[in-house]
């Protein structure tokens, strides 16, 4: 990658952490970047362009990086501890708010949206691997179905950046709430056989009459 396309990509993100997608045009992101306009359809055909290489390059790059860390998850409260630090970390830095412009321009630009799929699946298959593994040997083996858990866990942290800028307080509550949930799980595993076996078959009761209601 050259030089040029580096300073393009990095002033897209701080555009977009900044000033939102609203606020991103070609003039202002060439102009953080220091470089001429021009060069921003030269190496990436469109401003959408830009942007959803932008996301892609950053996502790519964070989720490289917690790798080792999600690895080393053992429970599903371990997941949500490391997943607390990763909003926290990401939120301070503007990762978050990245993601949040991103699924809201979006819902009217369909490259956007593109983008916003790709960095949510990335996030996505790297929990998915976690929950799988750390699910393995739970009662929740047979109902929790780690794909759509994982979208679930990540979409909640994207919600809660959004939410935060509303209500701090509420945002933590809610990170709390998903912590306690987790928390209950690692419980229940806790137990003695003959109560994990009762609680599996509710669990599974549960899972089969929700199905079927379906």
């Amino acid at each position: 990658m050259t030089d040029t396309k580096t300073k393009l990509l990095d002033a897209s993100l701080d555009v977009l952490r900044t000033d939102g997608v609203a606020g991103a045009s070609a003039r202002v992101i060439a102009s953080r970047a220091g470089v001429n306009q021009a060069l921003v359809f030269y190496h990436f055909g469109t401003l959408d362009g830009l942007l959803t290489a932008a996301a892609r390059h950053a996502v790519d790059e964070r989720a490289d990086h917690y790798r080792q860390l999600f690895a080393e998850v053992d429970s599903l409260s371990a997941l949500l501890q490391v997943g607390r630090e990763l909003h926290e970390t990401e939120q301070a830095s503007g990762n978050v708010a990245v993601m949040a412009q991103l699924m809201a321009g979006g819902q009217r630009d369909p490259e956007l949206a593109a983008a916003a799929r790709y960095s949510m699946d990335r996030w996505v298959a790297e929990v998915e691997q976690v929950i799988d593994r750390v699910l393995e040997s739970t009662v929740l083996a047979d109902v929790a179905e780690a794909r759509g858990l994982a979208r679930a866990v990540c979409a909640s942290f994207i919600g809660l950046e959004l939410y935060d800028g509303v209500d701090p307080d509420g945002g933590a509550a809610a990170l709390d709430a998903l912590t306690q949930l987790a928390v209950l799980a690692d419980t229940i595993d806790g137990l003695g056989p003959v109560a994990r076996r009762a609680v599996s078959a509710r669990l599974k009761g549960g899972a089969r009459r929700t199905r079927r209601d379906g």
